[in-house]
């Protein structure tokens, strides 16, 4: 049968349309094979807001509340550190910046904040940040644009204000002020710290964090925090999750409840399990029975 010209035109579509079918049939059937892409992040939720940063980033924040905590200053001073930091470097720990400007603040050692070596410390960045915080008289109550201003002394301290948001919801969660608040999704390529990643917490904890008994486990790869104030057992749990990937921290145990970095979505579950105070594993193997 010959066709006319606009049947051989519907035929084309008719054929056409099958190909994109049978194309899109292929491309959906390996999709379901596969694992669905699911990016690394962390993520804070406090008074109805979240926001999400790379594991690498709360890190990083994670280090710079839980000095606050250490210092033993309020969660204002870790709120207007964050949201400093967040405008100066993203939470990264960077090896460049305007003129000699390093590191998570950005602070440049022909300025007095120490060496290029030190400025790209996390520790020494953020101890040196507070030092200078604390001189400024009324910090707590005065805007951050002023305050971080006064700090940084920067071109722009218009921009600090527009992460206050986000270094509140931060603050809380990594202060302990708001419980589980803080979980992470890690990558594919993570791995459980083992014996390695528990000695470089245990070093990096006292500098960190308040002061807190630690005990490891026997029988299996991990710590236990002995801590009875609520408050800072949420913060040391949750700075934990929140320093995940840079320990290889797989389970976090506190207050009736788990992070446990295969189940992320999960969030902090009940979890009859872990006991009293804060416990911090660093491999996938089961905990002991008591």
């Amino acid at each position: 049968m010959r066709l006319s010209h606009r049947g051989r035109l519907v035929l084309n579509s008719v054929l056409a349309l099958a190909t994109v079918g049978v194309a899109l049939v292929v491309v959906l059937g390996w999709k379901s094979a596969t694992r669905p892409f699911q990016p690394a992040a962390c993520q804070a939720t406090a008074a109805g807001s979240t926001f999400q940063v790379s594991p690498e980033q709360m890190a990083n924040a994670a280090t710079i509340a839980g000095i606050a905590v250490k210092r033993h200053l309020p969660a204002r001073a870790a709120t207007i550190a964050l949201a400093t930091a967040r405008q100066e470097s993203k939470f990264i720990n960077v090896d460049y910046g305007d003129r000699d400007s390093l590191g998570l603040f950005q602070q440049r050692p022909s300025q007095g904040w120490g060496t290029p070596a030190q400025v790209r410390d996390p520790v020494h960045a953020t101890n040196a940040f507070y030092d200078a915080l604390v001189k400024v008289h009324g910090y707590q109550s005065m805007e951050i644009t002023k305050v971080a201003q006064k700090v940084q002394r920067s071109a722009y301290p218009e921009a600090y204000a527009d992460h206050e948001p986000e270094g509140r919801v931060l603050a809380s969660a990594l202060t302990g002020h708001s419980t589980a608040a803080l979980t992470c999704r890690l990558g594919d390529g993570f791995r459980p710290g083992g014996a390695t990643g528990l000695k470089r917490y245990e070093q990096a904890l006292p500098h960190e964090q308040a002061p807190v008994r630690v005990s490891r486990i026997a029988g299996v790869t991990g710590v236990r925090l002995a801590v009875t104030d609520p408050t800072l057992a949420w913060s040391l749990a949750q700075w934990s999750v929140g320093s995940a990937e840079r320990f290889g921290v797989t389970r976090v145990y506190v207050d009736g409840r788990v992070w446990d970095h295969r189940r992320p979505d999960d969030g902090w579950r009940a979890s009859p399990e872990g006991g009293r105070g804060v416990v911090v594993l660093f491999t996938d193997a089961d905990l002991p029975r008591p």
